[in-house]
């Protein structure tokens, strides 16, 4: 069955800032073709490689945010590397592209010279901080954008476990993710608008404020109280200090409990103290005291107390299993190794085996975050090679002919 985006053609004019927002199309079916300049984008240069051999065909990175695509090369910065853009362009649904502000508009490649004959022509310009303001042209890079957008802020440890702590960027690549979802996400209203009223739209996302966009309820706490939020150890920041939520197990593990030992009602408290008590470990909970909601507050280190000690006597599986089935929202932090193996994962077929015939091998990828049942998502091929498909879409869908794809690359324009 076809993807949800089938029958679209994107093209992409994108590093490591956007490819996310154009693997999210590609995966859903669009015939995304990627452009890059003769040599290939530079972050094919990123690590780790396969086999731990640096080379800009064995990219991990670029291998995961760049599957389901076709790819060329093209020196636009040349007049014939612009005229083919323009071609490219009058056939497509979408433009998606992460250049410094006003860059394609020096070509003479911006949305109202490519929509001038593609008026439903779409055109996304993901950049650190949009085409306008008074940051428009500052350089950026994912950790300063996790430090602008707030996120870092509300990152790292809190006083009680580290004195005068510092803020802690999250892992790697969350802005550029960040911005790529937000992308996407206007990318499908535009296409909506279009199928509304047949008209395309130029569409100037910036990263910086998706971040501050996404830094849960900091904002907002701070626009309606006046209060700024506080780190607080492997736990949402805020205003106040909030209590300790995760336990180390007996097995080495640690659970999540969210907030359950402070903020327990009596009929939550009593699930807890009686399963406690099948181990022999509920030590007072039991007592009809405890029913009394000002008793657990005046009891709560207690109580954590208690918690603790049954965590230390039980392993990180059966203390996640066990919260859950009595409707406790707990959660067993996770390894990679330890996700990767997960049943739920495995039972869902999240996990994809992607073949690489130039190396005769398959490499398993990670798959989509929801299921269609119409519209299957797929990775319908592994990233490009550097200019894998210069033949089939300048030859086979332009009429370039073999004459002239020689004198294009001879001329560094593919």
């Amino acid at each position: 069955m076809p993807g949800a985006l089938e029958g679209l053609r994107v093209l992409e004019i994108c590093d490591e800032k956007g490819q996310f927002c154009g693997k999210l199309m590609a995966d859903n079916g669009a015939d995304l073709i990627k452009i890059e300049p003769p040599g290939g984008e530079a972050c094919r240069n990123f690590g780790p490689f396969m086999d731990d051999v640096p080379h800009r065909e064995r990219s991990l990175s670029f291998w995961h945010y760049n599957t389901s695509k076709r790819g060329i090369t093209l020196n636009l910065e040349t007049k014939q590397g612009q005229d083919i853009l323009k071609q490219l362009a009058a056939t497509a649904d979408i433009v998606l592209e992460s250049r410094k502000p006003g860059y394609l508009d020096s070509l003479g490649l911006g949305y109202d010279v490519l929509s001038a004959d593609n008026p439903s022509l779409i055109m996304c310009s993901l950049t650190p901080y949009g085409q306008t303001g008074p940051w428009r042209d500052y350089v950026s890079s994912d950790i300063t954008q996790m430090a602008g957008g707030g996120q870092m802020a509300s990152s790292g440890y809190d006083d009680v476990d580290v004195p005068n702590p510092p803020p802690i960027a999250p892992g790697g690549g969350n802005s550029w993710h960040i911005g790529a979802h937000y992308s996407y996400i206007g990318i499908m209203a535009a296409l909506y608008y279009r199928f509304l009223t047949g008209e395309g739209q130029y569409i100037d996302a910036s990263i910086h404020e998706a971040c501050a966009l996404t830094t849960e309820g900091a904002i907002a706490i701070y626009l309606s109280t006046g209060d700024v939020v506080q780190r607080h150890t492997g736990r949402h920041a805020a205003p106040d200090m909030s209590p300790a939520i995760q336990f180390p197990t007996g097995d080495g593990g640690w659970l999540n409990t969210t907030r359950s030992g402070t903020n327990l009602t009596p009929q939550r408290l009593k699930l807890l103290s009686e399963w406690f008590d099948q181990s022999g470990m509920a030590d007072d909970l039991t007592d009809e005291r405890y029913q009394d909601p000002e008793v657990i507050a005046t009891e709560n280190d207690h109580i954590v107390q208690v918690m603790k000690n049954f965590f230390m006597n039980s392993t990180l599986m059966d203390s996640f299993h066990g919260g859950q089935q009595r409707d406790f929202p707990w959660g067993a932090i996770r390894s990679m190794d330890e996700l990767v193996g997960d049943d739920h994962l495995i039972d869902r077929e999240f996990f994809k085996e992607v073949e690489h015939p130039e190396l005769g091998r398959t490499f398993t990828y990670p798959g989509p975050a929801a299921l269609f049942n119409g519209s299957p998502w797929r990775i319908s091929r592994r990233a490009p090679l550097i200019g894998e498909h210069n033949s089939e879409i300048l030859q086979g869908e332009l009429g370039l002919t073999n004459g002239q794809m020689l004198l294009l690359a001879e001329g560094g324009i593919i």
